[in-house]
């Protein structure tokens, strides 16, 4: 590895190590955080936008890296988490062949669906995409057979989870799972995005025509993306399970995929920090801005100011609409103009008082 690699690596390395250190840090952040840095509220809250950030890094592998609208990743994600809680709870399997159940099921569904999607293009993929995954949502809320618990979700049996997992007094263990998550979903992604794989997803996405005249397999290489994504998406469903106790009926929504389409494009499509930052940002307005409408401070406020602060939603589209409008590349990309134009600004002050600029007079 160079010299470079590593000092671009430094930042992240540095960041990682403090989110590891976070459960031993017992200050308050007041508004940032609910109570305590380590308290059990504050490690559960970010374990969560842990999760969802590598969610949206599943879905970017599709949708940003290759250019397929898919509509219906809730699937793959929803195939993890119930299907982790059902072999646990009903079928009675150990957590290791749980795991490696809910990843190959998911793994034949993401076979299945995208061999079957990707023969059609554009709108329609995304609308036979969408077909399967509504066809899930309402098979779970049906509760066939009382297996996948309708409409209250289903609770994961505690016994067939390491005690380290469970409890209030074990949130730091979870947060550590949801982290380790993200941290391997980023790796994976990075390290496909330097693969053959990864050229032929970005040449896919930038002009499909002109990646099957240059020799790539254009089927097989969106397969591949649709393979990884919903592999990234079933594993955050086991982790979101196992952090959260249960499977939750939501997850297998359109609305969850949309949420989804919302994190890529607000952190940045195909940036690889535009996922973790999209998923994460958006994870936790979600959350904090549901505490903040009920909060006696909003209760306090006029009536159509309530109105507003109780739509989460409703705030979060607008920020959506702003981020696009003065800001298409994503948060992740507004950031890098803005860091390059400061170092352009300092690069050239630098320069001025060497005497390498032309002074007024002279232009």
């Amino acid at each position: 590895m160079s010299a470079r690699s590593v000092a671009k690596a430094l930042p992240g390395l540095a960041l990682l190590l403090v989110l590891v250190a976070l459960p031993y840090v017992s200050a308050t952040v007041p508004g940032v955080l609910p109570g305590r840095v380590n308290g059990p509220g504050s490690l559960q809250l970010l374990a969560t936008c842990f999760i969802f950030a590598g969610f949206a890094l599943g879905y970017d592998v599709i949708f940003g890296r290759t250019g397929l609208l898919s509509f219906g990743h809730a699937l793959f994600v929803a195939a993890g988490s119930y299907l982790l809680t059902i072999s646990l709870s009903s079928w009675g399997t150990s957590l290791p062949v749980a795991v490696l159940l809910s990843l190959g099921v998911t793994l034949l569904l993401a076979l299945v669906v995208g061999g079957i999607a990707l023969r059609v293009g554009g709108i329609a993929f995304a609308m036979v995409t969408l077909a399967f995954a509504q066809a899930a949502s309402i098979i779970v809320l049906r509760n066939p057979g009382d297996v996948t618990g309708g409409e209250e979700g289903l609770i994961l049996r505690r016994e067939a989870v390491p005690a380290l997992l469970v409890g209030v007094h074990n949130a730091p263990y979870r947060y550590w799972l949801a982290l380790a998550f993200v941290v391997l979903a980023f790796v994976a992604v990075a390290l496909l995005v330097r693969t053959r794989a990864g050229h032929a997803m970005a040449a896919v996405r930038e002009n499909e025509a002109r990646a099957a005249v240059l020799g790539y397999d254009v089927y097989r290489v969106k397969l591949v993306a649709i393979v990884v994504g919903a592999v990234l998406g079933g594993l955050g469903g086991i982790v979101h399970a196992i952090v959260l106790g249960g499977s939750s009926p939501h997850v297998t929504t359109t609305e969850f995929t949309l949420a989804l389409l919302v994190m890529v494009v607000l952190g940045g499509a195909g940036r690889l920090w535009g996922a973790v930052v999209g998923g994460f940002v958006y994870h936790y307005a979600d959350a904090r801005l549901v505490e903040v409408s009920g909060s006696s401070v909003v209760a306090a406020m006029p009536d159509i100011v309530q109105r507003l602060l109780g739509e989460p939603l409703l705030i979060l589209g607008v920020l959506f609409i702003v981020v696009v409008y003065f800001a298409p590349e994503g948060l992740t990309g507004l950031g890098a103009r803005l860091l390059q134009r400061s170092r352009s600004g300092r690069s050239r002050q630098t320069e001025g008082a060497r005497g390498l600029l032309p002074r007024r007079s002279d232009a």
